[in-house]
């Protein structure tokens, strides 16, 4: 996978996983590849501990990176769910890395987090549950050779993980195939005859959903279907230290798979996260009111502002990314389609950098940069 964009977490991870594995005494429930303390350790980090494996006559030693910053016990309850026979919908803001966290989830518990159901407005019953080669259906008529399955399909069949992104923006009636799979544990195939009519979930089978709750063109969920899953809501990071370390990770992971070799000073980070911190909370360290912007000041927001403004320095710059990079491209982040963001950011800037400015030589070259904003 070497000219991959982006591999699969079970690929990007593989040595972790094999390391894992390898050094996982604790028993595991039916179908899972690790034990519920290794999915654990997976997600939050072994905190610089090595794990050895073997892989043919070489021994590998491996730390497991901590992949989620947030609350460690929100993951506790999630594995304990997944162990369970309930469903697990993760909740929040966008670009709180719900979606990471699935497939984090699958990758460990299953080892295939590509089993992934995209929820849209179009998605339709026959992608949650099956469909069929119209060529083979009407040359043979129903049966197995002629069904194509669909993710909810293998899972049930194979006894592992699926995830369902983004569920809320399918239709509330679409969303309710799920009830009777989630309630009973099978799916009914009427087109097909005899035992293949019934397919009964093997153990293993469970659903994580994903739902943003502070977004455009999202449906209710009903309540039968609800009460099939347990919710759990991931929060924006509140630690502005702990944001900033994971921004500026993450903004260096993705240059560094870019080819992009710049340097990105903390301070830079730091003027990054603060303003981000700043318009999503409404308020500043000092106590100074700010007004919200309508765009979501997520994490993943802040890293790809990050990102692009590495980009930037490396091929229109010096390649050393400065303030100026930051605001530059933090235009593109804040300002999407309401108009009265610009006034809000434009404020910011006169009142909190201006202010900042006077006594920090960064936050000053910062305040220089406020033309970009016009």
């Amino acid at each position: 996978m070497a000219n991959t964009v982006r591999p699969p977490a079970e690929a990007r991870y593989g040595d972790e996983l094999k390391a894992l594995a390898a050094n996982d005494p604790h028993p595991k429930p039916p179908g899972w590849k690790l034990s519920p303390r290794a999915v654990r350790t997976f997600i939050l980090g072994s905190d610089g501990e090595t794990l050895s494996y073997k892989q043919g006559r070489k021994t590998h030693k491996v730390a497991i990176a901590q992949k989620f910053y947030g609350d460690d016990a929100l993951v506790d309850r999630c594995v304990v769910t997944l162990a369970g026979n309930r469903g697990l919908m993760l909740v929040g803001e966008p670009g709180t890395a719900k979606s990471m966290l699935s497939e984090l989830f699958c990758a460990a518990i299953s080892g295939d987090s590509t089993n992934t159901i995209q929820g849209t407005a179009g998605t339709t019953e026959d992608q949650i549950k099956y469909s069929w080669n119209y060529a083979l259906l009407i040359a043979e008529g129903p049966s197995p050779k002629a069904l194509v399955p669909s993710p909810l399909y293998v899972a049930l069949k194979q006894g592992c993980l699926v995830r369902f992104e983004e569920i809320t923006r399918c239709p509330p009636e679409i969303q309710d195939a799920l009830v009777s799979v989630l309630s009973d544990k099978v799916l009914m195939v009427p087109e097909l005859d005899g035992v293949e009519r019934v397919l009964l979930a093997q153990k293993g089978f469970n659903v994580i959903a994903t739902a943003n709750i502070r977004d455009r063109g999202v449906n209710e969920m009903s309540s039968a279907l609800k009460r099939r899953f347990n919710f759990e809501t991931v929060a924006p990071i509140a630690d502005k230290t702990l944001e900033q370390r994971l921004v500026m990770e993450q903004t260096q992971v993705l240059l560094a798979e870019s080819a992009v070799p710049v340097e990105i000073a903390p301070d830079v980070i730091d003027l990054l996260v603060t303003t981000f911190h700043d318009l999503r909370q409404g308020r500043t360290t000092e106590g100074t009111v700010v007004e919200r912007p309508s765009t979501i000041m997520s994490t993943a927001e802040a890293v790809a502002t990050g990102v692009s403004a590495g980009l930037d320095a490396h091929y229109l710059g010096d390649g050393v990314v400065t303030g100026e990079h930051i605001v530059r491209n933090l235009v593109g982040t804040v300002l999407k389609d309401n108009p009265d963001d610009a006034q809000k950011l434009t404020h910011y800037f006169n009142v909190v950098v201006k202010s900042r400015a006077q006594k920090d030589p960064g936050w000053q070259a910062y305040y220089k940069a406020r033309k970009w904003l016009k």
